[in-house]
C-alpha cells in the first residue's frame, strides 16, 4: 500500500500499525528537487511551496475520491520514518534509484525476501522507468495527478533545482531542513 502520511499519530490515532504490517519501504528526495516538483504539481510559486513543505502538521483534503493524508513539514516526515530504524524497514534515496536501478532493486529483492532472478529485476526496472511511467500517463492518464498539473510525471531528475531556485531561495530550505538534509547528503556546496 502507498502512503504519504508521516509514521505517527493523528488526533492520537495511528496512521500506520507497524504489528499488522509485513515492512515498509521509504523513498526519500531531496527536498530541493520536491520542491520543484511540487509546485509543479500543485501551481504553486516556490516560495509558497518552500512554506507549505515547511508546515509542520500539513496534509491533503478530505475529497470523495481520496482518503485525507497527513503529511507534516519534510523534515517531519523523514524523520519519522527513518529516525527509529525497525528490522522490517528500507530506505532509500530517490537519487540513488536514479543513477542506479540494478543496485537499489537488489535491495528491495532482498528485502522482499525473494530468490534473485535476473529477469524479474530486468522487467522491474524496465516497467518502472521514469520513462516508461509518463508513456503510461500519456496513454491513460494517472489517477494521482493533481487538477492544477499538466501531468504527474513531469521530469522525475535530479538536481533540477539548480536551474529554478535562488541561492536565497535554497538558503531558505536549507535553514528549515538542513538536519535532514545533511543525514541523507543533500547539503548542497557552493551554489553557483
Amino acid at each position: 500500500m502507498k502512503t504519504h502520511n508521516y509514521l505517527g499519530t493523528y488526533k492520537e490515532y495511528p496512521l500506520h500499525n507497524s504489528s499488522v504490517t509485513s515492512g515498509s519501504i521509504y523513498i526519500v528526495r531531496n527536498p530541493l528537487d520536491v520542491t520543484v516538483s511540487m509546485a509543479n504539481y500543485f501551481g504553486y510559486s516556490i516560495d509558497e511551496t518552500i512554506a507549505y513543505m515547511a508546515e509542520e502538521m500539513t496534509g491533503t483534503p478530505n475529497e470523495p475520491e481520496n482518503v485525507p493524508q497527513v503529511i507534516t513539514s519534510w523534515s517531519m516526515h523523514v524523520s519519522s520514518w527513518t529516525q527509529n530504524p525497525e528490522e522490517a524497514k528500507l530506505v532509500l534515496r530517490y537519487e540513488d534509484i536514479l543513477d542506479d536501478p540494478k543496485k537499489v532493486f537488489r535491495k528491495i529483492e532482498s528485502f522482499l525476501g525473494l530468490k534473485k532472478d535476473p529477469n524479474r529485476l530486468k522487467n522491474a526496472i524496465k516497467h518502472s522507468s521514469f520513462a516508461q511511467l509518463k508513456a503510461q500517463e500519456s496513454k491513460r492518464g494517472f489517477v494521482e495527478k493533481h487538477e492544477n498539473a499538466k501531468s504527474f510525471f513531469r521530469q522525475g531528475s535530479k538536481n533540477q533545482w539548480r536551474q529554478v531556485l535562488s541561492d536565497e531561495q535554497v538558503a531558505k530550505i536549507v535553514e528549515y531542513h538542513g538536519e535532514q538534509m545533511a543525514r541523507f547528503k543533500y547539503l548542497p556546496g557552493k551554489l553557483r
